[in-house]
């Protein structure tokens, strides 16, 4: 992901800043070097701003294009490519030497203590004291200074002959700044890992791959002995893709070796090869090569420009992971976003890894599952052609032996035989004990039997809808009671009402 501490895609600090594409972390401030790769390298351009509290600020959290990157061309890879083996050389010593003069600017503090005083001075005074309009309203106008340092954009007006200041996101005063933590790479320069960042999605890359690394060979010059590897793809938000390539250098005696990453950053940061690169959709290049340990520290100890120097420590205390880990700067709500599509990627990227996991889980569970059943099933099959071996051995033991008498060592073991089917049929011996156990399975059995069918429960739920089904049940049979009894009452009188009918109709006759 993100934030690789190599040299970013640009040379020197004179070349102009541009959007940071998805794959790095472009700097916090007014850098001129090209924003966009993890912490560029070099000495930031110090455009002479200040903050309020005096200190000078280096513009930009970046580390500019350090790390043996070339200043001009026609050097390590660019002038190999037309003879010889290509990469003859490397210019090592050169390299180290303007490692050197890099890393020297980078952490060097420039002197500028007149246009610093004047900026403090112009920032206090339009914080505090503006005299633009000279009465009450300038105090309103100091609050909205106020709310434009705490915003950090806008212009801050108080006086009429001098400039207003300018409120970046880097004053001390922006109340939209974090700390968090990025990974640092373990990458040393031999293994020559240089990162691509692609304008194309992944599935696109991955499609032309094959293109891609011919693409790559011919802008390398098209030299039989060197070879382009991909070592990785990875996507990235906004439809961009990185991707990390080495190239491998065949020497005529048949050894080879990898290009350092710093030569072929330099051969690709040349005016014309950076053209082809940028046609084959190349946003950013940039090297991944760990830090030195005394450029950690070295960074460590100098807050990023606009940053509390209390909060800096306090983001390296609370550093997880010293060793892998190091606090970087979140400055505004863009970069916030980014760091937000940056995670909600590698978790998309994470889930699906966790998803193949999960699948070839299962797959070894299924495949365990069918391995046991065969295991039993082979057992099985060993065991009865084990049996079927005994049986005709013993009859081909009895066919051998039949019409000799029986030996001295036959005869010893048929006592033997004897004697332990003597012990195991005696009462008080084995079959005893057998019988005894025995009979003690099958009462644990039956005591099991009892105790789970007293262990027997009906569930609360299930017992309240039957109760209140045999209350209905009653109720329907104490209805049809009470129907039947007015039934017997209505048959009742009108047996009576036909007695008297027949008594009176006899009286009558008679």
């Amino acid at each position: 992901m993100a934030f690789n501490f190599g040299a970013p895609s640009g040379t020197s600090g004179t070349s102009t800043a541009t959007a940071a594409p998805a794959g790095g972390f472009g700097g916090f401030g007014t850098t001129t070097t090209t924003a966009g790769s993890a912490f560029s390298f070099s000495a930031p351009t110090n455009t002479g701003s200040t903050g309020l509290l005096g200190g000078t600020q280096n513009k930009g959290f970046g580390f500019g294009t350090g790390f043996g990157t070339t200043t001009g061309t026609g050097t390590g890879l660019g002038t190999g490519l037309g003879t010889g083996l290509g990469f003859g050389g490397f210019n090592t010593q050169q390299q180290q030497q303007q490692q050197q003069t890099s890393l020297g600017g980078l952490f060097s503090q420039p002197t500028q203590a007149p246009a610093q005083s004047n900026q403090l001075i112009n920032t206090a005074s339009a914080l505090s004291a503006p005299t633009l309009l000279g009465d009450e309203r300038d105090a309103i106008l100091a609050k909205w200074n106020q709310l434009q340092a705490f915003w950090g954009t806008g212009k801050g007006y108080f006086n009429n002959n001098i400039p207003p200041v300018e409120f970046t996101q880097e004053n001390p005063f922006c109340r939209f700044k974090a700390v968090g933590y990025s990974c640092m790479p373990n990458n040393k320069d031999e293994d020559g890992l240089v990162v691509l960042i692609f304008n194309k999605k992944e599935t696109d890359i991955r499609s032309q791959q094959q293109q891609l690394v011919e693409s790559l060979h011919k802008v390398l010059g098209g030299n039989q002995t060197l070879t382009v590897n991909v070592e990785g793809i990875k996507t990235l938000p906004d439809d961009q893709t990185e991707v990390v390539i080495y190239v491998v250098e065949r020497s005529p005696n048949g050894t080879s070796r990898r290009v350092p990453a710093t030569t072929l950053y330099a051969h690709f940061e040349q005016a014309n090869i950076k053209t082809q690169l940028q046609q084959l959709g190349v946003t950013l290049s940039m090297t991944r090569t760990e830090l030195p340990p005394a450029q950690i520290k070295q960074l460590l100890q100098n807050p990023p420009a606009g940053v509390d120097p209390i909060i800096w420590e306090q983001a390296k205390v609370d550093n997880p992971d010293s060793e892998k880990l190091i606090p970087v700067p979140m400055v505004g709500f863009k970069e916030l976003l980014r760091r937000l599509k940056v995670q909600d990627q590698m978790t998309k990227q994470h889930q699906t890894r966790l998803d193949i996991i999960s699948e070839d889980i299962s797959e070894l569970q299924k495949n365990q599952t069918t391995t046991m059943a065969k295991i039993a099933q082979y057992k099985r099959k060993l065991m009865d052609l084990s049996h079927r071996t005994l049986q005709v051995l013993i009859k081909q033991e009895i066919q051998r032996k039949s019409g000799y008498a029986i030996q001295a060592d036959e005869e010893q073991l048929r006592v033997q035989l004897d004697t332990i089917q003597g012990e195991l049929n005696a009462p008080t011996q084995f079959k005893g004990r057998l019988n005894e156990l025995m009979s003690q399975i099958r009462m644990q059995n039956h005591f099991g039997a009892v105790k789970s069918e007293e262990k027997y429960y009906i569930d609360a739920d299930l017992l309240r809808e039957i109760k209140q089904h045999l209350k209905q049940q009653q109720e329907g049979l104490s209805h049809l009671i009470s129907i039947i009894k007015d039934d017997l009452e209505d048959i009742k009188l009108v047996e009576h009402g036909l007695n008297e009918t027949i008594h009176s109709r006899g009286g009558v006759f008679s």
